[in-house]
């Protein structure tokens, strides 16, 4: 047993708590990405292009993010190809973000009312265009708050990057209780600095939503 004093436990758990929020950041803004193009391919697409988007949604969507981390780690080394944690975490939550995001952002624009279509497609405007001058600036104020308030759902799935030997707050946590023997401690801190890193997030998400619908009003 390691003798820890409440800050000794604090001061390991912030400093891993910088990967969870980088981690979170590199699934975040590669999920927006990959999203973006998903969200591209599923409106300008033919059939087959939108059923292969909507079996991709529905299959990270289906699928629970815990097993998708454990084939990220361990299938992509059946090829023969080495990888490490942080690049297993890194894949599979980009993965997983880009899948929910595609779905938030294609509700998003689908509730444009069709006259804005109409109307921009009787200017004889491609539908970069339309979808540059008409239909994006309307779909990203709505898309802003769920936006913003999936991050709090990123930010909790990176605990599960633990599993794999990531070592972010919770796998620290983990650590630093069996070094210890003070779990409760140990987790209630980890517990507190999640709050801390959601809480304000989740407001800022609550504070756009309310601001979308007054506008909206």
């Amino acid at each position: 047993m390691v003798d820890f004093s409440l800050w000794d436990i604090l001061r390991n758990l912030l400093m891993a708590l910088r990967w969870t929020v980088v981690l979170s950041l590199i699934a975040f803004v590669g999920g927006g990405l990959v999203g973006g193009l998903l969200l591209f391919a599923r409106l300008r697409g033919g059939k087959a292009a939108q059923r292969a988007v909507g079996l991709y949604v529905q299959l990270f969507q289906g699928t629970p993010l815990l097993m998708q981390l454990f084939l990220a780690y361990f299938g992509i080394a059946l090829f023969g190809i080495d990888v490490s944690a942080w690049t297993a975490a890194s894949v599979a939550l980009t993965l997983y973000t880009s899948a929910f995001l595609t779905e938030i952002w294609r509700g998003c624009v689908a509730s444009i009312p069709k006259g804005q279509w109409e109307a921009s497609g009787s200017l004889a405007l491609s539908f970069g265009e339309q979808m540059r001058h008409v239909i994006l600036p309307q779909a990203v104020k709505i898309a802003i708050a769920p936006t913003v308030g999936f991050l709090v759902q990123v930010i909790k799935g990176t605990a599960l990057a633990s599993v794999i030997g990531f070592v972010e707050l919770t796998k620290a946590g983990s650590m630093i209780s069996n070094a210890t023997f003070q779990p409760f401690v140990v987790f209630s801190c980890v517990a507190l600095l999640y709050f801390v890193l959601c809480f304000p997030v989740s407001l800022y998400a609550k504070t756009l939503e309310r601001k979308t619908h007054g506008r909206r009003a």
